[in-house]
């Protein structure tokens, strides 16, 4: 009896966990893409700067299978150094396409800016509440037995 439970356990974590990772992922991917958003808006009246993006769907896709950019290169100083075998965990960023040339050369449009960066943290606090509802009923679960 003792087993059967522990092994319930078990398979009840392993559920959690992979229940968990997609959200783990897409959070960790929408703050990215804030941060993104944010210094796009901050640099809207500097000179050549370029905004800057990442491509959610893709990078999504690419955490969830393990890769999400290119390998990790080390720097070494001896043949005899283990070579790297991790993933960068920086999504690829990508430069936004200039919808209206301007004469600094800044490619920021605020109204573009602010439209993504509203629906990112609409979408993270959404992320947040079905994570919240998710161990909340793994919690009433966990109490009725």
């Amino acid at each position: 009896m003792f087993e059967e439970l522990l092994n319930g356990v078990e398979e009840m974590n392993a559920q959690l966990d992979n229940a968990l990772r997609f959200h783990q992922a897409a959070l960790n991917l929408r703050a990215q893409r804030q941060e993104l958003l944010a210094a796009n808006i901050a640099n809207a009246d500097t000179p050549n700067y370029k905004a800057r993006d990442i491509d959610f769907g893709s990078s999504l896709k690419g955490a969830l299978q393990g890769r999400v950019s290119k390998p990790i290169a080390l720097a070494t100083s001896s043949d005899r150094h283990i070579g790297a075998t991790g993933l960068s965990t920086q999504p690829a960023v990508q430069y936004r396409s200039e919808e209206q040339a301007n004469v600094d050369g800044n490619t920021v449009n605020m109204d573009t800016e602010r439209a993504a960066f509203t629906e990112n943290s609409m979408q993270y606090e959404a992320s947040l509440t079905f994570i919240n509802g998710l161990l909340r009923t793994m919690q009433q679960a966990v109490a009725a037995q």
